[in-house]
């Protein structure tokens, strides 16, 4: 039963895997073949593996059940320890897998050299990385929603709030500003999807293919599934061992989600300029210049856009790292680590820092109500207002941009022109067009989906409703 799947005979080589090799490893290449200095994060997801795979084998009498016991309190030990800070990492060893099994072999003797038996280091780390992006997508999900659940709540606490609404980055139509808000929670709702089909994809074990053949003893693979917690087995050893697809799909997952957030972050650094003006930024979300006294920099905003290229640079990366790959298993995929680990990081801690700065904004409701209708903002409504009036909209368009001319013309408003002046335009104006003003402008837009006050609180308490049944409270 002391039999490896990957190699840990003795030989010439101090390698678990040196029984056929009987020259030393050379320096560079030691230090170049090394993941321990970053996949020791996985030691959790290592050591939970290793217990269910050594409970599988003595419930299937590979092994006996003193000996699973007896892995089972030595790879609970090393964990206390590496958690303690304790626990010494060997270059030597290579990855978080041969320095745990090492160290459990130092500490308890032959049964830690049973460990291995019925598993490949190819099978194992695929097991490592689809528990460790399953935790991360739990743990983005969980960020996402509370990011929701406060552009839901900042949108709550703005009902009546205007901002100009944007094409081209031109000031187009009147919008609230709780309806723009909504707008971000509706993408940042997508992207929580995408998570959850991301852990769907990455809940599959595929412990038991072994190096890429599958393996020969009697082993259940089902009830390992069960013990981790996956919902499903792989169906073929060969794309087992060498999928990072799972790995793809969380950095996809990320980028777009970081998209998002550098498309919010960048309206926070133009409504937080002067230029602008619609809101004003918390001290404690802001930073300072070294030269300029007066400087109030939204350093978090754009942190928050430059993080965005990390992470979209990450998928990059994780795509080119499996285009070339014959299958099966290739050392190449040694390098999905780092890139997967800085894209949990980077998602996480902007989706905390921006859920955390949000409610700390403050809104210039008057600045932006008169920007709202600046600009001639209006114009369509009075295009509409044609229409309805049984004018082709196509006239009715020509005839209030020819209005628009003349106001520029001669620097006026629509709310300057006289009755006489609009008919000049179109004889279909009637007194009422002198009416049309941001409040009429708003509360046309009364459809679902539309920024109309009404639409707008049903579309809160409906986003708000949506949020809850998915947090299952």
């Amino acid at each position: 039963m002391t039999q490896q799947q990957d190699g840990s005979a003795s030989g010439g080589s101090s390698k678990l895997w040196g029984g056929r090799f009987s020259g030393e490893t050379n320096e560079l290449v030691e230090r170049f073949n090394a993941s321990i200095d970053f996949d020791r994060r996985l030691y959790r997801e290592d050591i939970a593996g290793s217990i269910a795979h050594a409970h599988m084998l003595a419930a299937q009498g590979i092994i006996s059940a003193e000996d699973s016991a007896a892995i089972e309190r030595g790879l609970l030990a090393i964990r206390d320890d590496i958690d303690a800070g304790t626990f010494e990492f060997r270059l030597d060893r290579e990855d978080i897998h041969l320095n745990i099994e090492a160290a459990l072999t130092e500490r308890i003797g032959d049964p830690g050299r049973r460990l291995h038996t019925a598993r490949s280091r190819n099978d194992q780390v695929a097991t490592d990385v689809r528990l460790f992006t399953r935790a991360a997508c739990d743990e983005t999900i969980d960020a996402l929603q509370a990011l929701r659940g406060v552009l839901i709540d900042v949108a709550d606490a703005q009902p009546s709030t205007v901002i100009p609404g944007y094409t081209h980055l031109q000031r187009a139509q009147p919008i609230l500003l709780a309806h723009h808000l909504l707008a971000y929670e509706a993408m940042f709702a997508r992207d929580t999807e995408r998570f959850v089909q991301a852990r769907a994809r990455a809940n599959v074990l595929p412990l038991g293919s072994g190096a890429l053949a599958g393996v020969t003893y009697p082993i259940d693979r089902a009830a390992v599934a069960q013990e981790l917690g996956f919902a499903a087995i792989s169906e073929n050893s060969l794309d087992a061992v060498s999928d990072r697809d799972f790995v793809v799909d969380y950095h996809s997952a990320t980028a777009l989600t970081m998209v998002h957030i550098s498309r919010m972050a960048e309206e926070i650094i133009l409504w937080s300029t002067a230029e602008f003006g619609f809101a004003r930024l918390a001290d404690a979300f802001s930073t300072g210049s070294s030269i300029m006294p007066q400087k109030k920099n939204p350093d978090v905003a754009e942190l928050g856009r430059g993080k965005s290229a990390r992470a979209i640079g990450n998928l990059v990366q994780a795509l080119t790292l499996l285009k070339g790959q014959p299958l099966a298993y290739n050392k190449d995929n040694q390098e999905d680590k780092e890139s997967l680990f800085d894209s949990v990081d980077t998602v996480l801690v902007t989706l905390r820092v921006f859920a955390a700065m949000l409610p700390t904004i403050t809104f210039d409701g008057p600045r932006g109500a008169e920007a709202a209708v600046a600009n001639f903002a209006l114009a369509t409504d009075l295009a509409d207002y044609l229409a309805k009036k049984g004018v082709p909209f196509r006239d009715a368009h020509e005839a209030v941009g020819a209005l628009v001319a003349r106001c520029e013309r001669e620097g006026r408003t629509f709310s300057e022109l006289t009755l006489e002046e609009f008919r000049a335009a179109h004889p279909a104006f009637d007194e009422d067009a002198m009416r049309i003003d941001l409040v009429a402008s708003l509360a046309a837009r009364d459809i679902p989906g539309g920024t109309a006050p009404r639409a707008v609180a049903q579309a809160r308490a409906a986003a708000r409703a949506r949020l809850a049944a998915e947090r299952g409270w």
